[in-house]
């Protein structure tokens, strides 16, 4: 572990993994018109690689041939521990027959109505992750508890 805070800890590549298969809501980062912006999406983790559905707008445009991040979190309430995952890599749209019959067939789903045609594949460059101790868990308590 490459960390030299005690609270802090770097996750391996498959605890990575494991980590991002195990949550369905993610944030994708991406450039539009120069800024930052960044969409929650629901994904799915196809061979090692981020598969996301979704409409021909924004998010796609500005995510199709260019590099990307996308993250996921987590807390564990009762041990007072979160972790967060983050990839990096290129998006690009899911255009051949072959790959686009086998992503119709992912169970991944659109959250709104409409048409959602379009598929993106994250290919990874890094994925890096860590867990870290909560110095206080009541931080993360319902008040209403």
């Amino acid at each position: 572990m490459s960390f030299t805070n005690r609270d802090t800890v770097e996750l391996p590549t498959d605890e990575c993994w494991e980590l991002t298969r195990s949550v369905r809501v993610g944030r994708l980062a991406v450039i539009v018109d120069g800024k930052p912006d960044i969409f929650p999406v629901n994904h799915l983790v196809d061979d090692e690689t981020i598969v996301i559905r979704t409409g021909s707008g924004t998010k796609h445009s500005a995510a199709d041939r260019q590099p990307v991040a996308f993250e996921v979190d987590g807390y564990d309430l009762q041990h007072a521990v979160a972790w967060s995952v983050v990839i990096k890599g290129t998006a690009r749209s899911i255009e051949r027959v072959h790959e686009l019959v086998e992503a119709l067939q992912l169970p991944v789903f659109p959250w709104q109505h409409g048409a959602k045609p379009r598929f993106l594949r994250i290919e990874p460059q890094t994925i890096t992750g860590r867990r870290i101790t909560v110095s206080s868990s009541d931080l993360y308590r319902d008040p209403a508890e």
